[in-house]
């Protein structure tokens, strides 16, 4: 494994970088340029961050590709469109919701239209990653557990080629979230769990769960009836896995749709399975 540190380019090195960013958007529009002033302004301003840099030129650009661009203009034009996008104000929360509602919804196209409204108003690609992310895990769960890697490679993607081409890992993303089998069951069971948990801190484990690493322990009981699942044909036992005296009702109820149908079944299989056992255990 090799760790590679990225360090802040210094403002020539960003200057350089934006003159061959020019020269390729002149290809397409020989027209279109920077004056010096603005060159330097953009250098410096974006502290080191090429990409930052980049992505301002682009969005003049996009403004207008028939000028050369001078600083007054270049910064009434930066300054609009930050304005239109404040992270730390309503929009940025407004428009993370809509994405999130769309996926949930599985409306795959309103989903990649709020995605794209984020990307084009500046937002932190690895945010929207993130959260895409969180989708997988509390909306789609174990209905579709493809869902939760394709978010995380899609935020390695990202970590590893940046904008714009990372960008289009997240649009692949957004699409399949949107389309997939929808369940919150994994939420609500760890929502439960946790308030089981709190409400028997002091519950003890019991004692054939316990480790036993030494003899004194084995000696106090520690371990002792521990039945071992893979004695058994179906490595299936009936035993007590919750503290004495503590009664828990089901804490992962699966959702009907997806890989969950599957799980449901595995989980009746498993009940009738250990119904079984104790039947015969009350036998002999």
């Amino acid at each position: 494994c090799r760790v590679i540190v990225l360090r802040p380019l210094d403002a020539d090195a960003v200057r350089s970088i934006l003159r061959r960013g020019v020269e390729h958007l002149r290809q397409q529009a020989p027209d279109f340029g920077l004056d010096d002033e603005t060159l330097d302004f953009l250098a410096h301003s974006a502290d080191g961050d090429a990409r930052y840099a980049l992505n301002a030129l682009e969005s003049l650009a996009e403004a207008d590709r028939g000028r050369v661009w001078r600083l007054p203009q270049a910064q009434a034009q930066l300054m609009r469109r930050a304005a239109r996008y404040d992270r730390d104000g309503d929009a940025h929360y407004d428009l993370i919701s809509a994405l999130h509602k769309c996926v949930r919804d599985s409306d795959a196209d309103a989903a990649i239209y709020w995605l794209a409204r984020m990307l084009e108003a500046g937002e932190e690609p690895l945010y929207i990653l993130r959260r895409m992310i969180r989708m997988a895990s509390e909306d789609i769960g174990l209905a579709d557990p493809r869902a939760l890697s394709l978010a995380i490679d899609a935020h390695r993607m990202y970590e590893i080629l940046g904008s714009p081409e990372g960008e289009q890992a997240m649009f692949e993303t957004a699409i399949y979230l949107a389309l997939a089998p929808k369940s919150n069951a994994v939420y609500m069971a760890e929502k439960a769990a946790r308030r089981l948990a709190h409400e028997s801190q002091d519950a003890e484990v019991p004692m054939h769960l316990r480790n036993a690493p030494t003899k004194l322990m084995k000696e106090l009981g520690h371990g002792k009836g521990y039945r071992y699942a893979h004695d058994d044909a179906d490595a299936v036992v009936a035993q007590a896995h919750f503290p004495d005296g503590l009664t828990a009702d089901r804490l992962y109820r699966p959702a009907p749709r997806g890989f969950e149908k599957t799980l449901q079944e595995r989980l009746d299989w498993l009940a009738r399975k250990r119904r079984e056992r104790l039947g015969k255990e009350e036998e002999t």
